[in-house]
């Protein structure tokens, strides 16, 4: 196991791009944690600087207290899986596997230990003289992670590991990957865009946007307790709700009512009289009809979606778009209007300006 520090981590282009702007990260030994973010957020240009398969332009890269900024990926000890399964073709699983000893000169019989251990962990001991192709893509994918788990490396890096796989294979590699982690006890960086990935299998989390770290937290701090409308935004399947306001008399009006905004911030709501603040809910959080301690707001059914065990309700508020969560049994009539409740704590106000939470 290690642990690495990035300190003012940039990453600069010859062409000027600056892709990375002052990435600052502890991660503890025998820690999972996930970069994520959208597209071009730099979160792989991130992975590949620890890798050392990029340079870094500017701050520092330690393993174990070590400043590590020129070391050659060799020597950083990593092992890492790609978004493509970089399996050799014309290599048997079991060969596969191994590679990687026998280009460290390791002896047969213990490579032949470390393979068996190894396919039993991922379930390839009845593929170890298949052929990649004779594999299905989730196969493909555990071979792949197993090449990488064989070494006994002290830092496993994942660029996207599982976004070739179907929604069945990804659910099951989640949990393999997850089991393997807690076996090997080794320190992990895994890079995912997939909300859900980050939230199931990070210790955690390191939510980023155009280069930029928004928020480091546990799934439960970034979900529950976002600093800004990009992570609140980002992180929670459907995403959170925002309804922009201004501010008069310290209340502001939603969906026909009238909301109180000193229930919620007190004698701070004075700070924004006049300005535009955003209030913000989770689809989860209501409660159709009225109820005590919270906000009531009235909108138009506009669409409904029954997913199982629950369903979406798309809403038209004040020409807003909103989505709230509710059980099968609750699902109103299209076009009807009706009227929900959001929890004073559970409402989220942010400064419309600078996009930061609002805190009481």
């Amino acid at each position: 196991m290690a642990y690495l520090t990035l300190r003012n981590v940039n990453k600069i282009y010859p062409n000027g791009f600056h892709a990375v702007h002052d990435f600052n990260l502890e991660a503890e030994k025998g820690e999972f944690i996930v970069f994520v973010g959208p597209s071009g957020c730099g979160k792989s240009t991130t992975l590949r600087m620890i890798a050392g398969l990029e340079d870094i332009s500017k701050g520092e890269f330690l393993i174990n207290g070590e400043l590590a900024n020129q070391w050659s990926p060799r020597q950083r000890e990593v092992a890492m899986v790609f978004q493509s399964y970089a399996l050799y073709p014309n290599m048997t699983v079991y060969d596969n596997l191994a590679f990687g000893l026998n280009l460290q000169g390791v002896d047969e019989d213990v490579i032949e230990e470390r393979v068996m251990k190894t396919a039993k962990i991922l379930g390839l001991t009845e593929y170890l003289d298949r052929m990649p192709r004779a594999l299905s893509g989730g196969q493909r994918q555990r071979v792949a992670v197993g090449r990488s788990i064989i070494r006994k490396v002290g830092v496993f890096l994942m660029d996207e590991p599982l976004s070739n796989l179907d929604a069945k294979q990804r659910v099951t590699m989640r949990s393999e990957i997850t089991q393997i982690h807690r076996e090997t006890g080794a320190t992990t960086i895994y890079v995912t865009h997939d909300q859900t990935e980050a939230m199931t299998m990070a210790d955690r989390i390191v939510v980023m946007k155009d280069g930029y770290v928004q928020q480091v937290g546990t799934p439960r701090d970034v979900y529950f307790h976002p600093r800004n409308m990009f992570v609140a935004g980002f992180i929670g399947e459907p995403p959170m709700n925002f309804i922009r306001r201004k501010v008069e008399n310290g209340c502001i009006r939603i969906g026909g009512r009238t909301l109180d905004l000193s229930r919620k911030l007190g004698e701070g709501i004075a700070a924004y009289e006049g300005r535009e603040i955003v209030f913000g809910f989770r689809p989860e959080a209501i409660v159709l009809g009225d109820m005590e301690n919270a906000y009531a707001i009235q909108g138009i059914v506009e669409l409904t979606e029954m997913l199982g065990d629950n369903a979406n309700v798309y809403m038209d508020v004040d020409e807003n778009k909103a989505i709230l969560k509710v059980t099968p049994h609750q699902i109103p009539p299209l076009d009807c209007e009706i009227v929900f409740s959001v929890p004073v704590e559970h409402v989220y106000l942010f400064d419309a300006e600078t996009e930061k939470v609002i805190h009481a």
